[in-house]
């Protein structure tokens, strides 16, 4: 029998036939996303927002317009749509960059700049482009607030540092409206489809029987364990999700990605109780040898069965051990080892309770324009894809943050996971600050 990744090239180029170059295939990691919007009731796709404060005035909305057009035409994944034509998931490349700079209108007398943006992004378009820019005027700090938000099928983690590098080069570019050349286009969307093509290839090469029957088996015990959503459970006029933050004096070297999870462990006993095997997500991979770096979407998702229990085998040695066997076959898309798992006759539907994120401080340049440094904000109470997210920032310190669905957990759970999350990172001889 094909691999899904087989069925789904034979399924692409029977779609694209000659229409390559506006049809373009999309990897494991991206046809998870397109998936997951194309079920869900309302179409809400996940989306990558970045939020900069600058001083009032700073920002000028028409610059920075042609700026963004500039960095979408240079890039095929920005000037893309992803959609599914008859059941396929795929990215429709546009000819020329619809990129604009949104400034929301306010929807009621004494509605907050974070108020605006979060029902600018609740309107995303699905049919728009998969890269826009919203302004909003804070007059009580005096300060613009810039949002460069991107659909996740479009853009994976490792490709905001380049994106927020690049728009600040282009925002400082003579000649307003100028466009790359379109040999300069055609040779970047060739990279683009080679390098897309060989994650492809690597998936196909990774879905064998041996891989299956891995996944089958690590993954076997898995339940969803998050009760359902239930929009009652959200306080009256509270935002949809909560959050909760903290910085963390570093360790030596940083946190191991395996004392992460163990750390995630403690938080989702909170959560859901003792004795639970919690389907935990996060990104993992990279872009295939030789390929070109283009801006894109690489990342696999990889499941973690995180084990809540008190007893042997729950500490970092043993995580990493059965860590690192994960990374061996971190290739499999994601939908390729949930129907390894279903096909072992679990009951478990691919549903995550719960995702982490991890950065690099050195990865994440602020956004400079014509001089000027933005200062990166965060606009909470936006919806989550998952029950909870946490998300990681090493560097001179841990920048940890966990974020969460009130129509699934309840804030004082929430805040205990939390508690619970920051207990397993701290050195026992320093507290946060």
């Amino acid at each position: 029998m094909l691999s899904i990744t087989s069925q789904y090239l034979a399924r692409y180029r029977r779609l694209a036939g000659d229409r390559s170059d506006t049809l373009l295939p999309v990897t494991g990691a991206q046809r998870r996303f397109v998936l997951v919007r194309a079920l869900d009731p309302t179409g809400r796709p996940d989306l990558v927002p970045m939020f900069f404060a600058f001083p009032s005035g700073t920002v000028d909305p028409e610059r920075l317009g042609a700026a963004a057009r500039r960095l979408a035409a240079r890039h095929t994944a920005l000037r893309s749509r992803p959609t599914v034509v008859r059941g396929t998931p795929v990215l429709s490349v546009a000819t020329d960059p619809d990129v604009t700079v949104t400034r929301p209108v306010d929807a009621a007398p004494g509605e907050s700049p974070a108020d605006a943006l979060r029902r600018a992004l609740a309107a995303w378009d699905a049919q728009g482009p998969a890269l826009r820019l919203f302004l909003v005027h804070d007059e009580e700090r005096a300060q613009d607030v810039l949002a460069v938000v991107l659909d996740h099928a479009v853009c994976d983690g490792r490709s905001l540092a380049r994106i927020v590098d690049e728009l600040g080069a282009a925002y400082a570019e003579e000649g307003a409206g100028a466009l790359p050349a379109p040999g300069e286009t055609e040779a970047e969307l060739a990279a683009y489809r080679d390098a897309v093509l060989g994650q492809l290839a690597a998936e196909e090469k990774a879905e064998t029987p041996e891989a299956a029957a891995y996944w089958a088996d690590r993954l076997n015990a898995l339940r969803t364990h998050a009760p359902p959503p239930r929009p009652a459970r959200v306080p009256e006029g509270a935002k949809p999700s909560g959050a909760a933050q903290a910085r963390l004096p570093a360790h030596d070297g940083g946190v191991s990605f395996p004392g992460l999870l163990d750390a995630c462990r403690s938080a989702a006993r909170e959560l859901y109780g003792p004795d639970r095997v919690v389907p935990l997500g996060y990104p993992w991979g990279g872009r295939p040898g030789g390929a070109e770096p283009v801006i894109g979407c690489f990342l696999n998702t990889l499941v973690f069965p995180v084990d809540t229990g008190h007893g042997d085998g729950h500490g970092s040695e043993a995580t990493a051990d059965a860590w690192w066997d994960d990374l061996d076959r971190a290739d499999v898309p994601f939908d390729a080892v949930v129907a390894a798992v279903r096909s072992a006759g679990s009951g478990w539907t691919g549903g995550l309770d719960g995702l982490l994120t991890v950065d690099d401080d050195t990865r994440r340049p602020p956004l400079v324009l014509d001089g000027v440094e933005g200062r990166e904000v965060h606009v909470d109470g936006r919806p989550v894809r998952a029950p909870f997210a946490v998300s990681v920032t090493q560097g001179a310190e841990i920048r940890l943050r966990m974020v969460w669905d009130r129509a699934v957990l309840d804030d004082e759970s929430a805040h205990r996971a939390f508690d619970a999350l920051t207990a397993a990172l701290r050195p026992a001889d320093r507290s946060v600050r």
